[in-house]
């Protein structure tokens, strides 16, 4: 008596992806907006909280992707000019990292790669994200505002909301 899958069958199954990686897939969102003349987009993944209090989990100097699933990524057609940093056009990473009470954003050079693989080595930038409030969100959403050359990035999950303002060219 036969036991096994036909071959075809079989095939089928194995190039499938396995049902737990198709599971734990968050959906994508984009954030775009032209600020001054420089279109700006970040495409990132979008976790939902189901009850978890997410960001309380995170300690003093941990990082995390900013996001879920593949690496958040920013793309900028002009510079982008941070309290402290400048951001020259092209694609990066973007991460965030816990300091204390506070949160950096973290610019990196590596872009395509899974988010939890953070390679400190290719941080271009730190820049102080500010707390506002904004009240509870259950999906991680980020949102770019823009008017004339002046640009404020939102990064909003739970009850916690953070911001980086900047200048572009």
């Amino acid at each position: 008596m036969k036991t096994g899958l036909p071959a075809a069958a079989t095939a089928v199954l194995l190039a499938l992806p396995p049902a737990a990686t198709v599971l734990a897939q968050s959906p994508r969102g984009t954030a775009e907006a032209t600020v001054g003349t420089t279109s700006i987009s970040i495409e990132y993944g979008r976790p939902s909280l189901r009850g978890r209090d997410m960001l309380a989990q995170v300690t003093d100097g941990m990082v995390w992707r900013l996001g879920a699933d593949q690496s958040t990524t920013l793309t900028t057609s002009g510079d982008l000019h941070f309290a402290g940093a400048v951001i020259r056009s092209g694609s990066y990473s973007l991460y965030a990292r816990k300091t204390g009470d506070g949160w950096v954003l973290l610019v990196n050079s590596q872009t395509g790669q899974w988010g939890t693989e953070h390679d400190p080595a290719n941080d271009l930038a730190e820049i102080p994200l500010n707390p506002v409030g904004g009240g509870s969100l259950e999906q991680f959403t980020i949102t770019i505002d823009g008017h004339e050359g002046e640009g404020t990035m939102q990064f909003h999950w739970g009850e916690t909301a953070l911001t980086a303002s900047f200048h572009a060219n």
